[in-house]
């Protein structure tokens, strides 16, 4: 057989999106050019690598086999890169990283101040909730992720970076907005926006009210923090988010940080990774940086909510 890497490259993108149409655009290709190439690639192989039924497209079982063999082939390609890197000692190539939605408003400024350091790392980052980061951390799929709470079920080398404060926000016309050291059952009477199920937030103010002997209201469940930003906006009730998910519109005066009782919650952000893992000079780098240069890096693009606050935890995660 005289398979190449570039067919080979194609076959594996066709095969994680079962469509010819979303691989073409992801390799910038033409669907007809992508097409070619299968054709030459099962003309080596001598049998059908896809079958059609309907609409939809499937692996051949001809198909599985190679699928299987391309995660293998370049799973080796990228340790040898990997390994040759490492031996001309040059912090260079790949680094994939699977974070929780909320991350997604710091991590940028952390990439920010990392590139120009070392400027022939590239990241491919993947941004999901919770259950779906634990998922890929749990089958090897990320060199490092980042959560706030570390899991209990995996063996993970995990490490906190920066603070993670967890506050109770409300809109400014709130009838709560300008009481004192509100009781926290008080605050488990009004209607409260929470995250999913899974959630690294949920499951703290899960904690939060069971040290009281409250129930956590859930009856309004949101599936980011964005929507429950504009839910409180709009009056819809009151919500527990990270610190740094809502700076921009505290400053603005879009939303109103309450005074409860026990609040801020002290939270981390944490990177981990499998206990087993043996990390790439790369993802060593990064790990370096983020444990030595987080917080600083964070604290010069944040400002603080008010004097409170910025007492009590002094870092925007």
């Amino acid at each position: 057989m005289h398979m190449t890497l570039r067919q080979l490259t194609l076959f594996k993108a066709v095969a994680q999106h079962l469509s010819f149409t979303r691989a073409a655009a992801e390799l910038c290709l033409t669907q007809p050019a992508v097409s070619i190439q299968i054709k030459q690639l099962e003309g080596h192989v001598g049998m059908s690598l896809f079958e059609q039924i309907g609409k939809r497209i499937f692996l051949t079982e001809a198909g599985q086999e190679l699928y299987a063999a391309c995660v293998d082939i370049f799973s080796r390609i990228d340790a040898l890169e990997i390994a040759l890197n490492e031996l001309q000692g040059s912090i260079k190539g790949q680094l994939k990283i699977s974070v929780v939605t909320t991350a997604t408003y710091f991590t940028p400024h952390l990439f920010k101040a990392f590139s120009p350091r070392y400027p022939e790392v590239y990241f491919r980052l993947n941004v999901t909730n919770r259950t779906h980061v634990l998922e890929r951390l749990s089958n090897n799929k990320d060199d490092l992720v980042i959560m706030g709470q570390v899991p209990e079920h995996l063996h993970v080398t995990a490490h906190q970076f920066l603070e993670n404060p967890l506050i109770v926000v409300a809109s400014p016309q709130h009838p709560l907005a300008n009481e004192s050291n509100i009781p926290l059952a008080r605050l488990a009477q009004e209607t409260i926006l929470i995250r999913e199920v899974g959630s690294g937030t949920r499951l703290a103010m899960n904690r939060a009210f069971a040290a009281q002997n409250l129930e956590l209201p859930t009856e309004m469940e949101l599936g980011s923090s964005e929507s429950i930003k504009q839910g409180v906006i709009a009056e819809l009730g009151v919500s527990v988010l990270s610190r740094h998910t809502v700076n921009s519109e505290v400053n603005t005066g879009m939303l109103k940080v309450l005074d409860v009782e026990d609040f801020p919650l002290k939270r981390y952000w944490y990177v981990a990774h499998l206990s087993e893992k043996k990390l790439s000079l790369v993802a060593r780098t990064f790990l370096d940086f983020l444990l030595n240069h987080a917080s600083e890096v964070i604290q010069q693009v944040s400002q603080p909510i008010n004097q409170k606050n910025a007492t009590a935890t002094p870092l925007v995660s």
